[in-house]
């Protein structure tokens, strides 16, 4: 499976576009389309380059794959595209959780599952964060959507 085009905007939404390098909320040096490493595993850093949208794109592209893959390994259950989807912006960002997969891979409630996307992984550098708090609802609701 791979990440719809719904899935990569909702991604690109809640990342946003930065030509050049940034300390992230948690403090992670930060590129692009909210790259905090570049393809071959070389970090980021505040002293690197500024990039082209373009470039930022091909960057994108080349390193979703390795969180496609992290869900695809991760999930034992068939998906839907939107839950893939869902799952892949959440592990973008956050680089997966163990947890969330098990509670899929057992078929939790949507209720649990929901309430799971909505209260974890909400917080960098030890603030509550709006922007997390409106990704995780619009994970959810995507994971959730017919």
């Amino acid at each position: 499976m791979k990440t719809s085009k719904k899935g990569i905007d909702l991604i690109l939404s809640f990342e946003g576009f930065s030509a050049k390098p940034y300390l992230d909320s948690a403090g992670i040096p930060t590129i692009g389309y909210g790259n905090t490493y570049y393809p071959g595993g070389k970090k980021v850093t505040m002293k690197d380059t500024a990039i082209k949208r373009e470039k930022a794109t091909e960057l994108f592209s080349t390193v979703l794959p390795t969180y496609e893959k992290i869900v695809s390994n991760k999930v034992k259950v068939v998906l839907t595209q939107n839950q893939y989807d869902a799952l892949v912006s959440h592990t973008y960002n956050t680089g997966g959780s163990d947890t969330l997969f098990s509670l899929i891979n057992k078929k939790a409630g949507e209720s649990e599952i929901r309430n799971w996307f909505t209260t974890k992984y909400i917080t960098a550098g030890g603030k509550v964060l709006n922007g997390l708090i409106r990704r995780r609802k619009a994970e959810a609701d995507l994971f959730f959507a017919k």
